[in-house]
C-alpha cells in the first residue's frame, strides 16, 4: 500500500541473524516476524522483503502471505550481508526508497515507519531518532542503494556509509521506545 502522494517504498525486514546473545534466532520469537511484517505494511510501504538466514526453514512459515522472501547464502556474514541481499532483491520494484527495519524491535509500531515513509524519495537519507538518539528503522532513497550496498560489511549495516552524508532525523520518542531485544526477559 502506497500512500497517497508518496512514492512507492519497499520495506526491507533484516531477520537473519542466529541471535546470539538472546539465545537462538530472533526470527523465531513469536509473533516478531508477523508483527514486523505488518508494521511495514501499515506504515506505508507498497512492498515487503523479509531477509531470512539462521532457521529459514522454520521461520519463513512465520511470514504472511504476500512478503518476498530471501535467504542470501552468506548471511551468516552479519547484517551487511542481509542488507545487501535486501537491497538487491528491492531493484526490480518500483520503489523509490527503502525502509530497512530490524526484527528485534517489538516496540516499533507503524506510526514510526510512516514518519520515514512521508519523507521518502530518491535521493533521501533519514534514520529514526529516539529522545534525539540514533536508531532503526532507517530509510534509503533508491540513488543511494548501490553506495550502501558497496559499503555493507559485517554487522555494520549501512552505517559507514550514513557517518559521511547528512541523514535527516525523525523523532520518533514520543510513539515508541526504539530498543532493540538482545536477550530474553526472565
Amino acid at each position: 500500500m502506497s500512500l497517497c502522494g508518496t512514492p512507492p517504498v519497499v520495506g526491507i525486514l533484516l531477520a537473519a541473524g542466529c541471535g546470539v546473545r538472546y539465545g537462538g534466532p530472533k526470527a523465531l520469537v513469536k509473533d516478531w516476524l508477523a508483527d514486523s511484517v505488518h508494521v511495514l505494511s501499515a506504515g506505508g510501504c507498497a512492498e515487503i522483503i523479509v531477509v531470512l538466514g539462521a532457521a529459514s526453514n522454520q521461520a519463513r512459515r512465520l511470514i504472511p502471505s504476500g512478503a518476498t522472501i530471501v535467504i542470501p547464502t552468506d548471511w551468516a556474514e552479519g547484517m551487511g550481508a542481509s542488507l545487501r541481499a535486501g537491497l538487491d532483491a528491492a531493484q526490480p520494484t518500483s520503489a523509490e526508497a527503502a525502509v530497512v527495519h530490524l526484527v528485534d524491535l517489538p516496540g516499533v509500531g507503524p506510526e514510526v515507519v510512516h514518519r520515514l515513509v512521508v519523507v521518502a524519495g530518491p535521493s533521501v537519507l533519514a534514520r529514526v531518532t529516539y529522545r534525539g538518539a540514533p536508531g532503526h528503522p532507517v530509510l534509503l532513497g533508491r540513488e543511494h542503494w548501490p553506495g550502501v550496498v558497496a559499503t555493507a560489511r559485517g554487522d555494520l549495516g549501512a552505517r559507514e556509509y550514513l557517518r559521511t552524508r547528512e541523514i535527516d532525523q525523525i523523532e520518533c520518542g514520543d510513539v515508541a521506545e526504539g530498543d532493540d531485544v538482545d536477550v530474553r526477559s526472565r
